[in-house]
């Protein structure tokens, strides 16, 4: 299991690159700390893999397009396949610890188009109406799952058999996640006109945030309407195109001041945030200090 605290992103698609995962063995585990990340939180993000997970220590608060929900310490969850979400650290008066599996469904399912995928694992994957599952200690058939989740932490690389023990109970969390989702299932799930449009959008941006763009050069990235562009991001993100490309670049600026040299007026220029002066101004607003504050802060401080 690998420490992570921070996220990394392919080149293009910008989905969640996960160093370590490999096309033999489509799995890697990992121990999240929160509050290590800048700004203590992972921004809104997407992955094919499914992210299986349990809650350590702290509070995590997982947000997607249907909303936000709070895991306590002990509680454990799952994301579903290419759903948008991003993640905050929610407590401050300790840790936020979460411990991850992370695995391309196949790694449950076997070979593509098998009976397993078919009956066990497409329903599941494919279901827009479950973007994230919740499993809570206080609920017995909750509860028998967090036991197993928290327990398959426990196998060690090292141990013989590691590989088929890991994938097999793996594959017992994944049947008991199956019927406790089974009522969801059934459900007729909606899935999002936008869902793809707002991906593109938001790769765009991710491309060009250094840039000048307007809500129409935005929308044709989607090959959408200036209308389309502004309901996407408003059901999807609750917020306006132009307040996403801002939010965006004072990421990337918060990112830059703590892990670069550059100066603040260079780190501004450099994510699209234009004079200093407003950036001084936007960059108070977004994080409650100065640039060269925050600088401070992450850099001479463990975190």
């Amino acid at each position: 299991m690998r420490d992570i605290t921070n996220i990394e992103f392919h080149t293009g698609s910008k989905e969640e690159r996960l160093p370590g995962f490999a096309p033999d063995f489509p799995y890697i585990a990992s121990r999240a700390e929160l509050d290590k990340y800048i700004g203590r939180f992972v921004p809104w993000h997407w992955h094919k893999t499914v992210e299986l997970f349990y809650v350590e220590n702290g509070v995590l608060e997982y947000t997607t397009p249907k909303g936000k929900t709070v895991f306590p310490a002990g509680y454990g969850g799952m994301v579903n396949s290419n759903v948008l979400h991003m993640t905050r650290a929610g407590s401050r008066e300790e840790k936020n610890v979460q411990l991850i599996h992370i695995f391309d469904p196949s790694f449950i399912a076997g070979e593509q188009a098998s009976r397993i995928e078919k009956k066990f694992v497409l329903p599941v994957v494919t279901a827009s109406q479950l973007e994230i599952f919740v499993l809570r200690p206080h609920i017995p058939a909750e509860e028998e799952v967090l036991n197993l989740l928290r327990a398959s932490f426990a196998l060690s690389e090292q141990e013989w058999g590691y590989e088929i023990k890991l994938r097999a109970v793996l594959s017992e969390i994944w049947i008991k996640l199956f019927s406790l989702s089974i009522p969801v299932l059934e459900e007729k799930g909606e899935s999002s006109n936008f869902d793809d449009k707002i991906k593109m959008m938001m790769i765009y941006i991710h491309e060009h945030y250094a840039e000048k763009i307007t809500v129409a050069e935005l929308a044709a990235a989607a090959f959408s309407s200036e209308r389309e562009c502004f309901r996407a991001f408003h059901d999807c993100l609750q917020m306006t195109p132009v307040e996403y490309m801002q939010t965006y670049r004072l990421q990337m600026a918060c990112r830059m001041l703590a892990k670069g040299k550059e100066t603040v007026t260079a780190v501004s220029h450099a994510c699209g945030l234009g004079s200093s002066s407003y950036f001084g101004k936007v960059f108070r607003s977004y994080t409650g200090c100065t640039p060269t504050e925050y600088r401070r802060r992450w850099q001479d401080s463990d975190t």
